[in-house]
């Protein structure tokens, strides 16, 4: 990485599980670099979703290194979720034409709920599913699959979390770390952040700054969603010996069966 620089350039590692990201700093230029990103980024850059993308350089040893300008600017906070801004932001995504094209143009099949259901089932082990909750969680996903109704697949970001929305200091919103990017139901993105961040009072204002109408069949669709991703998340807190997230994410769990069953059944 450091011989694409001159001396004075200070690479330093950006964290994250991958080890393939990057800061490079020369006095006042500052550059956020990956090794091997997928061409999804140029896209994403395109439509204004994540940072611009400044250029992209391949190594000798086939290695693709792009990079984008380091933004000055924070972390969205969890308060600031309900926005719509927010809204807004996830409705030009889910609508975006390239993105989508470059997702399917990339291999990516469109993750149904058969799909989730069937991941759910071969990552819980023993243990959770003699647990209450789970085994309520996993009747009510066996029993409402064939409720759900979308064939309208589009890009989902699969991880909403406030953490990943940046604001810049001149006011740009994007949203950031696209690598579990998926072609699915909008319903996934859009439950996840609902149900974590934004009172179920306020839902329905918050879809019509989306540009939807929360109806009964979307309430379902939601939250069967947000149950996959749960006992997911479930699992993968307990696998990483998490003890702590294990019992907050078993929490929501409970919670999404406190939220949502009368809309539900008036379906």
């Amino acid at each position: 990485m450091e011989h694409l620089f001159d001396q004075e350039w200070e690479i330093m590692s950006a964290g994250g599980a991958s080890g393939e990201a990057f800061f490079a700093r020369y006095h006042e230029q500052k550059l956020f670099l990956k090794r091997n990103s997928s061409p999804f980024l140029a896209v994403l850059s395109a439509e204004g979703i994540v940072p611009r993308l400044k250029w992209t350089k391949r190594l000798e040893n086939g290695d693709v290194i792009t990079a984008q300008h380091w933004l000055n600017g924070r972390e969205l906070k969890a308060q600031e979720m309900n926005g719509p801004r927010i809204a807004k932001m996830l409705k030009k995504i889910h609508s975006s034409k390239p993105l989508t094209s470059m997702l399917r143009r990339l291999g990516k099949e469109p993750y149904a709920p058969s799909l989730m259901l069937e991941e759910v089932v071969s990552t819980l082990d023993t243990e959770l599913t003699f647990l209450k909750p789970v085994r309520e969680a996993l009747d009510f996903l066996n029993r409402h699959i064939d409720d759900l109704t979308t064939e309208n697949f589009a890009v989902c970001h699969g991880d909403v979390n406030h953490n990943n929305w940046l604001l810049s200091e001149i006011d740009e919103l994007f949203l950031i770390d696209w690598d579990g990017a998926m072609l699915a139901d909008p319903a996934v993105d859009i439950g996840m952040l609902l149900y974590w961040y934004v009172p179920e009072a306020e839902w329905a204002d918050w879809m019509a700054d989306y540009g939807e109408e929360l109806t009964g069949e979307f309430r379902l669709r939601m939250k069967w969603y947000v149950v996959c991703q749960a006992l997911i998340m479930l699992q993968w807190q307990k696998d990483k010996g998490r003890l702590h997230d294990v019992t907050k994410w078993m929490n929501f769990l409970q919670r999404c069966f406190q939220t949502a069953w009368v809309h539900e059944n008036k379906k």
